[in-house]
């Protein structure tokens, strides 16, 4: 497990740009843990990260499974396993949906004092209302989603979808 220390400025010249660096991190790796605190002094927030590379995890599986079946690429094989909904558009009853997800994850940030981005990127959330999961495990289909969002909001996510 790998630690990554990330800084998110408030001020409006650094805000977006410093989300798009963590939301970019986000994305690209297996997050196992993260916790947060805000930086009164000098306004910002330092976030503590503890996650795994997707790569190096894929490379891995790739060497081991490969010891016990040859001439399937399973490099493209996970990659093709993740869903995302990024070139789609919503129709109504997703747009509900993501609106409803929008409000959970706001209010889950703002319980446990973290930026929204650490709960789920827009991406993700997009993603769920487009993917409409049935079980939680089915989050696990979507990109971005891994063990650590899955036991902390999975339940609350498909409750959010059956309730909408």
């Amino acid at each position: 497990m790998k630690v990554k220390i990330l800084k998110v400025r408030l001020s409006e010249e650094h805000l977006i740009g410093d989300q798009k660096i963590v939301d970019n991190f986000l994305v690209n790796n297996e997050i196992c843990k993260a916790t947060s605190a805000f930086v009164k002094d000098e306004n910002y927030w330092s976030v503590f990260i503890y996650y795994e590379n997707l790569k190096e995890n894929i490379n891995s599986k790739y060497l081991n499974q490969t010891k016990s079946k040859s001439n399937v690429n399973f490099l493209n094989e996970e990659k093709t396993q993740k869903y995302d909904a990024i070139d789609e558009e919503l129709n109504s009853d997703e747009i509900k949906i993501l609106d409803s997800l929008k409000i959970w994850r706001s209010e889950k940030a703002k319980d446990q004092n973290l930026p929204a981005y650490f709960i789920a990127t827009n991406k993700e959330l997009f993603s769920i209302a487009k993917f409409k999961p049935i079980r939680k495990e089915e989050l696990l289909e979507i990109k971005g989603f891994g063990k650590h969002k899955l036991e902390n909001y999975g339940s609350e996510i498909i409750e959010i979808l059956e309730q909408v």
